[in-house]
């Protein structure tokens, strides 16, 4: 469902990705492993048009794009099929949990207000969050933040999840729980590159 083929990517002088690829069958869950600065979140952001490729083609769900030359148009319409867990959680604080989860539904998926609400309850209940729907961010423990943006990533029924270092700032109890719910969702189909 998702390739990528000779991804290049240089910041100034540095080579930070040379001729990487990655294959992902539907339904797998893919760990990038390596040290801290050898590209992982570089090749999950090109991979999700959040950095753009000096290099490389992408082959998603049989549509292939050459990676440097991919039109704005096209890199949106392809994420509006992805979901992407940000390192650091990236939430409005001026919204409440649920509003954070419905806001892409009913801004970029052009849902109706109630039918972006009923999706997003159903997707904080799927992560054990449910109870916390009118709570802000602030009000929110890390690891609570973490499956709210697994939440919001959700909602919007990606063909694939990618996950930026999800349990990076969570103690070893809050990771666990959270590789539970990662291995949870997997388990009901879920693609999930992190």
């Amino acid at each position: 469902m998702l390739e990528l083929k000779n991804i290049k990517k240089s910041f100034g002088g540095t080579e930070v990705l040379k001729n990487v690829g990655l294959s992902v069958a539907k339904g797998d869950v893919v760990a990038i492993l390596g040290p801290s600065g050898s590209g992982k979140t570089t090749l999950l952001r090109i991979a999700n048009f959040l950095e753009t490729a000096d290099g490389g083609e992408m082959n998603f769900e049989g549509e292939v794009l050459d990676l440097p030359k991919v039109s704005h148009r096209d890199a949106a319409r392809i994420r509006r099929k992805t979901g992407f867990v940000f390192q650091n959680y990236n939430l409005f604080r001026n919204l409440t949990a649920l509003e954070n989860v419905t806001e892409g539904l009913r801004v970029v998926h052009k849902l109706s207000a109630a039918e972006a609400e009923r999706i997003g309850r159903e997707c904080l209940e799927k992560v054990g969050m449910g109870d916390r729907a009118d709570h802000y961010p602030s009000q929110l423990s890390g690891g609570q933040q973490q499956r709210l943006c697994i939440a919001r990533a959700l909602a919007v029924r990606p063909a694939v999840i990618f996950a930026d270092e999800p349990t990076g700032a969570l103690d070893s109890r809050a990771s666990k729980a959270l590789l539970d719910l990662f291995t949870g969702i997997n388990e009901d189909g879920q693609t999930i590159v992190m």
